[in-house]
């Protein structure tokens, strides 16, 4: 008899569908008489307040089934991987105990990898991290990514050059430990941390982009400047990774003046795009993963026929 599946993983790009699913799966299984709780693995839900631009399910629109790791940072806290394992695989352990599945669900690549696997982090530096990040304001992303394009070409080639807090974080890697070999890694042989289930989503590439630059517009239309005017007080101007979300750094450039809301509009639908390539990128190296098409009619029912329960 096979062991019992303590983990259901359901990843993807963003806009594929992994909320919605994650709560057809659960209920379905409630309804056979299990225990499910769902556990975020979206950097960006992590923060209370970030909801409109990291496209939050509403706690109304759970189905009243209890969702993890939620709401837990504050925009001037730093996002770190490594807190988030301890924290996720603290409420997993909690969910096993009590004879229930855990659904982890999300598009944050790094963050779902902490938790399934067995995966250490390379080495911290709280001063070189400081001097970094004092550099990334003072030269800009462009100059800091371009000193890792030429001293790890390889690590360069796997990280947005957009995405400054990875250029800052593989830079000080690199400098702690002489090596960006780990960062951003799965183990050579991956090792399962608990007994799990992975399911990706997957839809076609012209689809999926149409969907998100929809979603970028909506996300203006239904108040995100509004959103991020009432986090400034809260201190997202000063928030190391609240500040850089997809879609929020642009709104404070808007608010700025820095940006027309076009501009704003335009660049968020831009990176989004491009970030939605690198989960694809990423998650297509789980060896275990079975895809699945957005939005598939049969999608619940192939999950569950995949769980030992």
């Amino acid at each position: 008899m096979s062991e019992k599946t303590q983990i259901l993983a359901i990843v993807g790009a963003t806009g594929t569908g992994k909320s919605e699913l994650s709560l057809d799966v659960a209920e379905a299984l409630i309804a056979q008489g299990h225990g499910v709780e769902i556990v975020n693995a979206d950097a960006m839900q992590l923060y209370a307040g970030m909801d409109i631009g990291t496209a939050k399910l509403p706690v109304t629109e759970r189905r009243g089934i209890a969702h993890h790791m939620f709401d837990v940072l504050q925009v001037t806290d730093e996002a770190a991987v490594a807190d988030y394992q301890a924290r996720a695989r603290e409420a997993i352990v909690d969910i096993n105990s009590r004879g229930n599945l855990a659904i982890l669900v999300g598009g944050s690549g790094l963050y779902v990898s902490s938790v399934l696997f067995d995966f250490d982090f390379p080495g911290h530096d709280d001063v070189i991290r400081e001097r970094l990040e004092q550099e990334l304001e003072e030269l800009g992303s462009g100059a800091l990514f371009q000193r890792l394009k030429e001293l790890a070409p390889e690590a360069a080639e796997r990280i947005d050059q957009q995405n400054s807090r990875r250029v800052v974080r593989a830079l000080e890697v690199l400098e702690v430990t002489g090596s960006t070999a780990a960062l951003g890694t799965l183990p050579e042989e991956a090792v399962y941390w608990r007994s799990t289930v992975i399911a990706g989503l997957a839809e076609d590439r012209e689809v999926l982009v149409e969907r998100l630059d929809r979603r970028v517009e909506k996300m203006w239309a239904d108040g995100l400047l509004d959103e991020v005017q009432k986090l400034i007080p809260l201190g997202i101007e000063r928030g190391i990774t609240a500040r850089r979300a997809i879609g929020y750094a642009q709104a404070l450039a808007e608010l700025a003046g820095e940006m027309t809301q076009s501009e704003a509009i335009e660049e968020t639908q831009s990176i989004t795009r491009r970030y939605a390539r690198r989960q694809v990128s990423w998650f297509k190296r789980y060896a275990d993963l079975e895809w699945l098409p957005a939005g598939g009619v049969d999608n619940v029912s192939q999950v569950i026929s995949r769980l030992s329960l």
